[in-house]
């Protein structure tokens, strides 16, 4: 302990890394791959599109290009399973990236977007239109497992309607 009453670390390289930079955190080692997968993802359109050329339809686009890589198996309308939240067999329809996946991706692209200067009102990651996908997403994933989301109501707080008898008149 120190003299303010923390504790110190006796290893020197605790919470950092061995060129001498603080380690990030596993959300912040995240969002650094998500991002420079992002900008990879841009440069191999063709023609390559700069970060200021980028739009919200990129963003959709790059989205969808993910599913390709995704592991949730997602029943389409045709399917015996569809749903069916434990399917007994197996069937060929897609796997697609699951949607709090997709959703956490955002979060996190959207973070470094601001983070690496762009403006917050020019932020593709955060247009209306990457919401409306997402919903879209798990209402279709939900549906094909047979899983419902209603919107939860906001409970109105209960007024306690008995009188208060005051102790003293």
């Amino acid at each position: 302990m120190n003299s303010s009453g923390k504790t110190v670390s006796k290893n020197p390289t605790e919470g950092s890394s061995s060129n001498g930079r603080p380690s990030l955190s596993r959300y912040e080692s995240q969002k650094r791959r998500d991002w420079n997968t992002f900008l990879q993802y841009l440069k191999n359109q063709n023609p390559p599109l700069s970060l200021p050329n980028c739009s919200y339809n990129h963003v959709l686009e790059f989205l969808r290009y993910l599913d390709q890589f995704g592991k949730t198996k997602v029943h389409l309308h045709g399917c015996p399973f569809f749903g069916q939240p434990d399917p007994p067999g197996q069937c060929t329809c897609p796997l697609r990236q699951a949607w709090g996946s997709l959703d956490a991706l955002i979060g996190r692209l959207r973070a470094a977007y601001e983070e690496h200067g762009g403006p917050p009102e020019g932020n593709p990651f955060g247009n209306g239109a990457i919401r409306v996908y997402l919903r879209e997403v798990k209402e279709c994933q939900a549906k094909a497992r047979g899983i419902l989301f209603k919107k939860k109501k906001k409970k109105k707080k209960m007024i306690n309607h008995e009188m208060i008898k005051n102790p003293n008149p």
